[in-house]
């Protein structure tokens, strides 16, 4: 076997394993955190929702380029190879997080997400930059496009598996994708060269702290402006989280001071003076803020609203969610491999502009959608989305790749990782305030009128209205009725059709269902600027470039 196909075939390997991990566990947590016996409604608990969501991206973002840097200095395949082994270990520890141990299991269940993003960051900022080393130019779109391939298969297994086992045994979401690291592990040993590396040099300590610092504190920030503070459904006015931002505006400012003046520094600026790297990292870091959080907003109105009141039980929820969204990853499996093909023989600007432009379309055709939506609809828009991103996906790697000389590829790599990590990470925030904000001004009003019109007794109204909105939307994400929350004192004053009302698995996908399309759709409005938005810096990347070709005379592509 030639070794470029070794390589494919190994970092296939990673790419499976990776987004089988992701989609497990976004299609599993309703069941990880019942498993867990969090309580939704009880005071700050959103947060442990938010931090197992935003806390692997966030230590992506930072650690990413530091990894590149690593990668160069030891060799991108050893470096690769111990991916593999602390992504499974930790995916192994993570099996063996207690049931019902609350809190301290949730934080247990963050800390070791954080420690597989490691392994995870290793894998990512390498093997991209494996493949680019393997593969020769003119055949590295095809290459990136089987590779993207690969991950929308580790998508669905993770969408169909992770729904089958959830209902038998949460832990077990965990354990999938240990074998692909296996396997993963003894592959890379056994078959990749060792390249030497470039031996000991400098660390930009300074750089990463400042980076480190900076995305931890606008973490922080972010995380708890979405909590209740006071008499405010959120805490923007938290005076720890505008100590945050501050902290982190000025940690940023001096990372970039830091790196103007570093001699080895951790983003390499001079990077950003070429062109088609450029404007491909914007085009990425748009695209990646208006997708971070919309399709975790997506399987929300699956398994909180539309399936519940379609008579789906809590536990089948994330089996079917899986079910519906399996067009979206056969539209990026139809596309991503011709438009890899495509890239190597015409360039990237059209097809990852029409890409984009494609995405902005289906986001516009789903914000039509009323809650109960007609199926052939809502599959034929996902279907459209995963033409569009795989469309976009293969060509932008591809063109940022190819613009970049051998020597930079693995840092190179790790800054456009990080961009798209921080884009998913600000998405995060920016749509989960815009639900939050929509649902603080709508919700309670409804649960008066609501309960009021059953006859309920005005304290528990005056209780239920009072709990925070991102209680009840984690309520309803999880399967937990309100009934948990209300005092025993209060429930005595219920008769049973009152008490069977709030037990009921419609209850709090009706009581949500207008306050939250009504914030779907403006979120769905905004991703599609934000990605036409993208569409236009990819337009404006310009012609295909190639540094690694030494002849000037060389045709560039895409012009």
């Amino acid at each position: 076997m030639k070794y470029k196909w070794i390589v494919l075939t190994n970092t296939t390997l990673g790419v499976i394993m990776s987004s089988m991990n992701m989609n497990i566990l976004m299609i599993s947590l309703p069941a990880i955190f019942r498993g867990l016996g969090i309580d939704p409604f009880a005071p700050g608990e959103f947060a442990y929702l938010l931090w197992v969501l935003m806390g692997y991206s966030m230590v992506l973002a930072t650690v990413l380029v530091t990894f590149g840097r690593i990668s160069d200095m030891f060799g991108r395949e050893r470096v690769y190879t111990w991916g593999f082994i602390i992504f499974s270990a930790a995916a192994v520890a993570l099996s063996f997080i207690p049931s019902g141990s609350g809190n301290a299991g949730a934080l247990v269940l963050i800390f070791l997400r954080m420690v597989q993003a490691i392994g995870g960051g290793l894998l990512m900022v390498n093997s991209t930059a494996l493949l680019a080393d393997a593969f020769p130019f003119s055949e590295r779109g095809k290459a990136l496009g089987i590779n993207q391939v690969s991950f929308i298969v580790g998508t669905f297994l993770g969408l169909i598996a992770g729904g089958l086992v959830v209902g038998y045994d949460w832990h077990l979401v965990f354990v999938l994708s240990v074998p692909f690291g296996i396997a993963g592990s003894l592959w890379s040993v056994l078959r990749l060269k060792r390249s030497q590396g470039t031996g000991m040099a400098s660390i930009d300590l300074p750089g990463n702290i400042t980076l480190a610092g900076g995305l931890l504190s606008i973490s922080l920030g972010l995380t708890y402006a979405l909590m209740p503070y006071g008499s405010s459904q959120m805490g923007w006015r938290n005076p720890w989280v505008i100590t945050s931002f501050i902290i982190g505006v000025v940690l940023f400012i001096a990372f970039v001071e830091v790196e103007r003046r570093a001699e080895a520094p951790l983003f390499k600026l001079s990077l950003f003076s070429n062109r088609p790297f450029t404007y491909g990292l914007l085009a990425l870091f748009f695209n990646s803020l208006a997708r971070g959080a919309i399709m975790f907003l997506v399987t929300i109105w699956l398994q909180g609203i539309f399936l519940p009141l379609h008579g789906y039980s809590w536990e089948e929820t994330p089996f079917w969610a899986g079910i519906y969204m399996i067009p979206m990853m056969l539209g990026m499996v139809v596309m991503a491999p011709f438009a890899g093909i495509l890239t190597d023989r015409y360039g990237a600007r059209v097809f990852a502009t029409l890409g984009m432009i494609i995405i902005a379309a289906s986001f516009i055709g789903l914000s039509m959608l009323p809650y109960n939506f007609n199926t052939p609809q809502f599959e034929t828009l996902l279907f459209v989305n995963g033409l569009g991103n795989g469309l976009f996906s293969a060509p932008n790697t591809t063109a940022i790749m190819n613009s970049l000389p051998p020597e930079d590829r693995a840092a190179g790599n790790g800054m456009r990782q990080t961009f798209n990590n921080i884009g998913a990470s600000i998405s995060m925030a920016i749509f989960f305030t815009m639900l939050l904000t929509f649902l603080s001004n709508q919700l309670p009003q409804q649960i008066a009128a609501m309960l009021s019109s059953y006859g309920f007794p005005r304290q528990i109204v005056s209780f239920l209205s009072s709990i925070p909105v991102s209680g009840l939307l984690f309520g309803a994400f999880l399967g937990v009725a309100p009934t948990s929350a209300i005092p025993s004192s209060l429930l005595s004053l219920l008769p049973s059709k009152a008490l069977q009302l709030l037990n009921s698995r419609t209850f709090l996908p009706e009581l949500l269902e207008p306050s939250f399309m009504s914030a779907l759709r403006m979120a769905l409005y905004i991703s599609s600027t934000l990605v036409l938005t993208g569409a236009i810096f990819s337009f404006m990347r310009g012609a295909d470039f190639f540094p690694e070709l030494k002849d000037e005379s060389s045709p560039q592509r895409g012009s």
